[in-house]
């Protein structure tokens, strides 16, 4: 349906008319705006979503931060249940259990780096447990929000009316630090998601000093400055420091991170592994239901017993772990305990495999989204990140020196009337005295303004004595110093720069921590099963069914198969190798020859070992070792040369290798090199392409190429236009066709040296016609 045919929308003697398509589509774009911008996106200026903002400015406003000169007195705390209704009532009308939730957020020390609120009750734990109702729990703002707060009155932001416009409430807070990398933030919006991880404050105040005093800093010294998130909980950071910057400068990357922890000696040679930190978002609960699912697996839904998968998983796991306890409590938040089964299993082996199956060692996405000073969500390197702020800063402490300014001439001007004042005291007097309108009086006589004026009137006679006036004095030298630094701050832009490092090292020297997250690049844990290195027979039947005899030399006659059922193929391999399984749509599946089920009975069904795609068929099969080389080719025409080792997956849906054509089909793979068992392949010299008309090309099989990320590969051999590629084969001596000839006969025949090289030729070429007697449909390397 066009917008032209859709109801309009429109009321009686209104002649403006919207579609109800264009009607939907504005409002949803409005709804989505409100989402982003108002509720799940931080801002780049102080971090915070609204919500955030909201509560920890009704809070200020409720007297519940730090207090006196030096910020030292802290507040009573009060109950959560009094700030939410203040900050529902007053700037956000929303839900009271969502604005409770960023309340408890904001006071939690394992989800904030640097919480902002000082919680006192249960504010909930690591582990998942939820916070008490607000009304057994108090809050108070935490001392380092006054880097948030403190110049909040001081003209640096600007005020918008709240939803019902009966007050004002601030569009950023002044942060005096970047907080949308110290604290980070996690939020998904309407088409747009955040996820920015927490940072250590010295190294965050350090880059913006760095930036401050050169703007043209180069990626890899500001690196050097941050060089990665800092985690509230601790952890590793096991990725590379590319993968890191490569993250900080696109704004969107994934880096691994895992557990820290420590061997305890015990008695009689007996040893556990203590797990004293965990990576993000990881619980000890979580690592526990994990181990309990590994070792009590449950069967899977729509199958009648364990896969071969989870039996295998629960032997390795009990195979060096015993047991597992959590003994965390208030003194040690996190510690993990973990037996092995005997004080001899290797202290790598059972390390390796907790990391490899458990949250233990996981991913730590980075997506650095965030509404830009522009008012636009926007992703931004960690560069513009602080440009941004360093920017807004900038402008707050240019905003708070022109206020302040203003506020001194005031004062300046005040007391330089108070001063005429003290000079002629018994004129003033008598002028007050004795005048009708002593105001306008006071003007003429003194030239004074009509704020002097006023405040002449109002002052006190205590403040006419001979003291105050050697105050005044005082008063107007410091207030004259103070006007002439912050004109310099105004006027020249390297004393603005001089003072914003000046307070950005002073709060890193009041804030500042150690790093809690050690940045170490290590390999990825993966568990290595270990497989005894033994000779066997791989038996594949025409219809999937496979399974793995011991030893070689079998008799191939001597195989039996479900009735229907008959041999494609025995393949001499060792049990480290590879079974892959070539799909009819091009993937490339892998199975390792040590999970295969043993020789007796029918075997088992590939099928059940993979996962093949809807309206896929496996069409041919290959079991080697990883270094071994095949030729693939397709009904079309073209092929390429690839290793075992690039076709293994770890994915049970296999990896896309093969492209084909509309209506192509895969041909049989034929070894190149590398083989093993009684079929080491030597390294084949030629290729006989043979098509299902009977034409036969041979060429040097260096004219090909090796595809390690497979693909369609080169032409091999010029295709009549019905015809199409039957087979290809590398070789050294002698390839075998095989075919149906008349009456549905099987038919094959070898061909040797000196009949393969009648129909040498350039790769790509026609080939020669070959009279043989039947179509050929496989071609078949002999040796």
């Amino acid at each position: 349906m066009s917008d032209s045919t859709l109801p309009l929308l429109q009321t009686a003697g209104d002649d403006d008319a919207i579609t109800l398509g264009g009607y939907a589509q504005r409002a949803y774009l409005e709804y989505a705006l409100s989402v982003v911008k108002g509720r799940a996106l931080p801002d780049v200026c102080d971090g915070l979503k609204p919500v955030q903002r909201r509560i920890l400015y009704a809070m200020d406003r409720m007297g519940l931060g730090y207090s006196g000169a030096s910020r030292n007195v802290a507040a009573k705390p009060v109950k959560s249940a009094r700030v939410v209704g203040d900050v529902l009532g007053r700037f956000h009308p929303h839900g009271d259990q969502s604005a409770y939730d960023a309340l408890v957020r904001m006071a939690q020390d394992f989800a904030q780096r640097y919480p902002l609120i000082d919680g006192q009750g249960n504010f909930g734990s690591r582990d998942g447990d939820g916070a008490a109702a607000m009304r057994y729990t108090e809050a108070r703002l935490s001392r380092i929000t006054s880097l948030l707060l403190d110049e909040i009155d001081e003209g640096t932001v600007d005020f918008m009316p709240n939803y019902d416009g009966s007050t004002q409430e601030p569009r950023q807070l002044p942060a005096r630090l970047p907080f949308a990398l110290l604290n980070g933030a996690s939020g998904i919006a309407v088409g747009l998601a955040t996820e920015i991880p927490s940072h250590n404050l010295r190294e965050v105040a350090d880059a913006c000093v760095a930036l401050v005093k050169n703007p043209k800093l180069t990626d890899e010294e500001l690196f050097a400055l941050i060089p990665g998130p800092d985690y509230p909980g601790g952890g590793q950071i096991i990725s590379s420091t590319a993968d890191i910057q490569d993250a900080y400068r696109t704004g969107r990357g994934s880096l691994k991170v895992r557990a820290r922890w420590k061997i305890e000696d015990l008695a009689r040679g007996q040893w556990q592994m203590v797990v004293t930190e965990l990576p993000p978002g990881v619980s000890a609960q979580k690592v526990l239901e994990e181990i309990e699912e590994l070792t009590n697996p449950k069967v899977k839904t729509g199958k009648k017993a364990l896969t071969q998968d989870q039996t295998q998983l629960k032997a390795t796991l009990l195979a060096v772990l015993d047991g597992v306890r959590d003994e965390s409590s208030k003194d040690a938040p996190v510690r993990l305990v973990f037996e092995p089964k005997t004080g001899k299993v290797p202290q790598q082996d059972l390390t390796q495999v907790l990391l490899a199956h458990t949250s233990l060692e996981t991913s730590a996405p980075i997506n650095l989204t965030m509404v830009g000073l522009d008012g636009r969500p926007t992703q931004k390197s960690l560069r513009d990140m602080l440009e941004e702020w360093v920017s807004f800063r900038q402008s707050t402490i240019t905003r708070r020196s022109e206020h302040r300014l203003a506020k001194v001439l005031d004062r300046i001007h005040i007391l330089e009337g108070r001063q005429l004042v003290l000079l002629n005291i018994d004129e003033v007097i008598a002028i007050i005295r004795g005048s009708d309108e002593p105001k306008a009086a006071l003007m003429e006589r003194f030239r004074l303004s009509e704020r002097q004026a006023e405040d002449i009137l109002e002052i006190r006679l205590r403040q006419l004595a001979r003291l105050e006036a050697i105050r005044i004095e005082q008063e107007l030298a410091e207030l004259r110093t103070e006007q002439g630094k912050l004109e310099d701050v105004l006027g020249n832009p390297a004393s603005l720069k001089r003072l914003m490092v000046r307070e950005i090292e002073a709060d890193a020297k009041q804030f500042a921590d150690a790093r809690r997250t050690l940045i170490q690049a290590e390999k990825k844990a993966v568990a290595e099963v270990r497989v005894l290195d033994e000779p066997v027979t791989v038996v594949v039947s025409a219809k999937g069914w496979v399974r793995a005899r011991q030893g070689h030399g079998h008799d191939a006659g001597s195989f039996a198969f479900k009735a229907g059922d008959g041999l494609y193929g025995t393949f001499e391999c060792r049990t480290v190798d590879q079974l892959l399984i070539f799909g009819s749509n091009g993937r490339v599946y892998s199975v390792p020859v040590s999970a295969l089920p043993g020789g007796r009975g029918d075997g088992q069904p590939v099928t059940t070992l993979i996962d093949l795609e809807s309206g896929t068929q496996p069409a041919h099969y290959f079991a080697g070792p990883s270094g071994a080389m095949l030729l693939l080719a397709g009904s079309g025409g073209y092929g390429f040369i690839a290793a075992v080792e690039h076709m293994v997956s770890r994915q049970k849906g296999g990896k896309a290798f093969l492209s084909l054509g509309e209506g192509e089909t895969l041909c049989k793979p034929s070894p190149v090199a590398g083989g093993s068992g009684s079929q080491p392949w030597p390294d084949a010299t030629h290729v006989c392409c043979a098509s299902a008309g009977g034409r036969i090309l041979t060429f040097e099989i260096a004219e090909l190429k090796t595809m390690a990320n497979g693909g369609r590969g080169l032409l091999l051999i010029d295709l009549e236009p019905k015809d199409q590629l039957a087979g290809a084969a590398a070789y050294t001596r002698s390839v075998r066709l095989e075919g149906v000839g008349r009456g549905g006969k099987p038919r094959d025949e070898t061909l040797e040296i000196r009949s393969l090289n009648n129909a040498r030729g350039a790769r790509a070429r026609k080939g020669k016609a070959a009279d043989l007697g039947f179509k050929p449909a496989v071609v078949l390397r002999v040796e």
